[in-house]
């Protein structure tokens, strides 16, 4: 099934201080599957990663490197998680590691490995001991899209977007891709995501933007509940723009607006290519006691397979998200002050059937392929978005045949 009105990527603009390759390495036979990203001395990187307990190597590995050295190179492949691989997978990652270190010229420990794919399977060594070499080797400034392409696994779609704007009068460029369409659940999801600006700006800084970035982005987007092994987000700053921030400026609200936008952008690509997925449905939840407490409801609602197949038949089945929103587990939830719509369409008022309310009127936002459903909770001012998709046949068969 096609994404839900997510437009092709046909190009990606290069950011000064980084360098992009990819080679078909053998891993994801007849296509590009090992990237390499190429970092300039003196560039600063911010990165997130999964909450899972169950991590996978290459997270363990990047976690250590980023803490311990600067970075100066990114290696991804896409076909194997290398997670739930034991000291095997650290031994391998972190040979990975060394073989790019010896590519460029720079220590293993600036290296952050990345992988995604079927998971408890082992890395096919040689095909990294031959890919790496030919990646080095064919490093550019202009490969993003290629990126875009070799990052992916059950994706439909390449998914990227590019911005620029005017930073104390000089024009700077942030380029980001992703790759998620299943196991997409917040801490984060089953995505990987490589972002870059040519911006000069302070490792601690960087770390605090990328981190509100996702929260307000990739931890709101939802496709199944599943929180996968392998989830990172890397925020590459180069300098190289001549431009510098820090949060004490006044550019930094509108730079760190520019990256909380791409990565919305991004999170919602994965949404709009989720697995199977045939509509694309933003959750708006408010006057909730706390943006915590409007996350649990959204979440409760985004997360029932009952409501993601009643959007799916495009069935506008109100007792379906009732239950939903009863059972999120808010305490003492008044159900006599909920407002429920379904777009411009009255659901719920006070708690009951709005008096406006025809069926005609709801299966006809049910029929389209992007709906928002907002829930007012009456008990505060918090707000929160969430974004998810209904749940099809195909979804089930994208997952039963994964390893086959």
């Amino acid at each position: 099934m096609p994404p839900v009105n997510l437009p092709e990527v046909s190009r990606l603009e290069a950011v000064p201080g980084v360098r992009v390759a990819t080679v078909a390495s053998g891993i994801k036979p007849g296509r590009d599957d090992l990237s390499l990203i190429e970092v300039a001395e003196g560039a600063e990187v911010a990165a997130v990663f999964t909450r899972n307990a169950y991590c996978a190597a290459p997270v363990q590995v990047a976690r250590h490197h980023l803490e311990t050295s600067s970075t100066r190179a990114l290696l991804i492949n896409a076909g194997n998680a290398n997670a739930g691989t034991g000291r095997r997978g650290l031994d391998d990652a972190s040979q990975c590691c060394q073989w790019v270190a010896d590519a460029l010229g720079c220590e293993p420990t600036q290296v952050l490995p990345f992988s995604t794919g079927v998971i408890s399977e082992f890395l096919p060594m040689a095909s990294f001991a031959s890919g790496i070499p030919a990646a080095a080797e064919a490093l550019h400034a202009d490969r993003w899209l290629n990126l875009a392409h070799a990052i992916m696994t059950t994706d439909t779609q390449a998914k990227g977007f590019s911005r620029t704007l005017k930073l104390g009068g000089e024009k700077i460029t942030l380029t980001g891709v992703v790759k998620g369409s299943g196991m997409i659940h917040p801490n984060m999801a089953t995505m990987l995501a490589f972002i870059a600006t040519d911006v000069g700006v302070s490792k601690s800084d960087l770390q605090f933007c990328l981190a509100d970035a996702v929260d307000l982005s990739f931890n709101c987007a939802t496709v199944d509940g599943d929180t996968s092994t392998n989830d990172a987000c890397v925020l590459i700053a180069t300098g190289k723009s001549g431009v510098s921030l820090d949060a004490s400026q006044p550019e930094w609200g509108e730079f760190s607006a520019a990256v909380e936008s791409l990565c919305s952008d991004l999170a919602q690509a994965m949404v709009r290519d989720g697995e199977g997925a045939s509509k694309f449905i933003t959750l708006e939840v408010e006057s909730g006691e706390t943006v915590a407490a409007c996350k649990q409801v959204a979440f409760t609602v985004a997360h029932s397979p009952l409501v993601k197949t009643a959007f799916f038949a495009s069935d506008a089945n109100l007792g379906r998200l009732l239950a939903a929103i009863g059972r999120s587990g808010l305490p003492d939830l008044d159900v006599s002050l909920i407002d429920i719509d379904l777009d411009e369409v009255p659901l719920v008022r006070r708690g009951e059937p709005a008096e406006s309310y025809t069926e005609a009127a709801g299966q006809a936002v049910m029929q389209r392929s992007e709906i928002t459903v907002r829930v007012a909770l009456g008990r505060g001012s918090a707000q929160a978005k969430v974004w998810t998709t209904d749940l099809s046949h195909d979804y089930v068969s994208i997952n039963a045949d994964y390893r086959s």
